[in-house]
C-alpha cells in the first residue's frame, strides 16, 4: 500500500481535497472528501474479493481515491470532474510509482465512473457501482431536496 499512501500525501491530492472541502462546506448533500473516497475504495475491494477475483488493490484504491479529485475544477471552471480528475490523476500517479499502463487503467475508470454505459472497463463498472453504494441516501436528511433520480439513489444497505 506504499503507492496508495504516496497518493494520500501527494501535495496536489491534498491541495485538491482542501479546495473541494472548502467548495462543499455549505453543501447539505453528499460531499466528496476523504471519507467518501475511502468508502468507495473499500466497497470496490470487498466486491472484488467476494467475486473471487485477484483484485489489484493498488489500482482499486488509486481509482477510488482519485475519482472525484477534479471536483474543484468542475465547481470553478465548469470542466466535468471526471475529465479534470483524469488529467490530475495522470500527474499524481506518475509521481507515485504507477506505470503508464496502470495509469491508463485508472484514468479510464475515472473517465467512466459517471456513466452507466456497458462500455466502461471492469474497474470503471466497479467504481460506478461503489460510488453509488457509498451514498447513504436511505438515511439522508436532505433526500427530499436531492436532484438525483430515485433509481440512482442508494436506498438500502448492501455491498
Amino acid at each position: 500500500m506504499d503507492r496508495i499512501n504516496r497518493i494520500c500525501t501527494d501535495s496536489r491530492f491534498v491541495r485538491e481535497l482542501e479546495h473541494i472541502r472548502e467548495d462543499e462546506k455549505d453543501r447539505k448533500f453528499c460531499r466528496h472528501g476523504i471519507e467518501h473516497l475511502l468508502d468507495v475504495a473499500r466497497l470496490m475491494y470487498i466486491e472484488a474479493l467476494e467475486a473471487g477475483e485477484d483484485a489489484p488493490r493498488d489500482l482499486i484504491y488509486a481509482a477510488a481515491l482519485l475519482h472525484d479529485i477534479g471536483r474543484h475544477a468542475q465547481y470553478t471552471k465548469g470542466i466535468p470532474h471526471e475529465t479534470a480528475g483524469a488529467d490530475l490523476a495522470r500527474e499524481i500517479l506518475a509521481g507515485c510509482g504507477y506505470s503508464p499502463e496502470e495509469t491508463d487503467i485508472v484514468c479510464e475508470a475515472i473517465l467512466g465512473h459517471r456513466s452507466s454505459s456497458d462500455e466502461r472497463t471492469a474497474l470503471g463498472r466497479r467504481l460506478y457501482k461503489a460510488d453509488k453504494m457509498s451514498r447513504l441516501c436511505f438515511a439522508c436528511e436532505a433526500r427530499s431536496e436531492c436532484n438525483w433520480p430515485e433509481e440512482k439513489m442508494n436506498l438500502e444497505v448492501g455491498v
